[in-house]
């Protein structure tokens, strides 16, 4: 490759990483807290309002609708547990889930620090500076505009 195309190709790497690093982030952190299973209800206790917030935007691109309670469906929910309590119990998995929870665990850190390693060198670069403030604003204020959309 000539050196003038290795150029190019770095300015365009810089300007879709400045762009899309607020959403990495994001989706990072909040796709770790959902593999840990966070944002789920256990023992009738319920996650942080902040938790369920953005497990509902990683999952469904939308903030978190309050459910309505259907008769119809509690009675349905009823007999399906009733059913489940006379259905012999189902044997426990052969394999443990852990071992790839904590790798993409682990992944999701990863991609945070190197997606944040790619920040601070874009900003550390005097010519490209200001470039990069303005596509990290603008990769941080256009999904959060979107929501509202």
């Amino acid at each position: 490759m000539t050196p003038r195309t290795m150029r190019q190709l770095r300015q365009f790497h810089l300007w879709f990483g400045m762009i899309f690093a607020p959403a990495i982030l994001f989706f990072a952190f909040s796709g770790a807290l959902q593999t840990f299973d966070f944002q789920e209800t256990v023992d009738g206790v319920a996650p942080p309002k902040w938790i369920a917030v953005i497990a509902a935007i990683h999952k469904k691109q939308d903030f978190p609708k309050p459910r309505k309670p259907r008769p119809a469906a509690a009675a349905l929910v009823t007999a399906a547990a009733a059913a489940e309590k006379s259905a012999p119990a189902r044997p426990a998995p052969a394999h443990s889930p852990w071992p790839l929870k904590v790798f993409v665990g682990l992944m999701s850190i990863g991609l945070m620090a190197s997606t944040l390693l790619g920040i601070t060198i874009a900003l550390s670069n005097r010519t490209s500076r200001r470039r990069s403030l303005l596509l990290l604003t603008l990769g941080t204020v256009l999904p959060i505009s979107m929501l509202f959309v």
